[in-house]
């Protein structure tokens, strides 16, 4: 029972930091699958180089990860607090041509950042963006201004 409530709060832990890092820090891998990526080689290590004696701590590990990942996808599918509270919600980065600051500073993403984006779009003016939208996911999304 005790591997079972440290991975708990390992993952908890994890999760938490990954979210006040923010969206840009995750990069495309979702909050979910970048904890299940980096907690699975340590839970399994030690029953691999025998420090732990017993294969059955690592698997009891390993289930427990995948019961936290399987039911907090359930959860998250099923409530939309939930998936808001996990995967985060987009931010409007420009309106109508103007950076929103706060918001920026909020989401640590400098100007620069979304005049490449632009630049991208094939846009060279910010008058010319309608918004850009930081994604759950991490990517800014422009939307440009359609032609009166």
């Amino acid at each position: 029972m005790e591997t079972v409530i440290r991975v708990v709060v390992i993952y908890v832990a994890i999760l938490a930091g990954l979210r006040v890092l923010g969206k840009r820090d995750v990069g495309e891998l979702s909050p979910l699958e970048l904890i299940t990526l980096i907690l699975i080689p340590d839970l399994v290590s030690q029953g691999v180089v025998r420090s732990d004696h017993s294969l059955t701590n690592s698997l009891i590990a390993i289930t427990t990860l995948f019961s936290l990942v399987l039911i907090i996808s359930l959860f998250s599918h099923r409530f939309k607090r939930v998936e808001s509270l996990i995967e985060g919600e987009p931010t409007l980065l420009v309106a109508k041509g103007r950076l929103l600051t706060r918001n920026l500073n909020r989401e640590r993403i400098a100007p620069e950042e979304i005049y490449s984006e632009m630049h991208k779009a094939g846009l060279d003016k910010l008058s010319c963006v309608r918004w850009a939208v930081l994604e759950s996911d991490g990517r800014i999304a422009i939307v440009p201004e359609s032609a009166p």
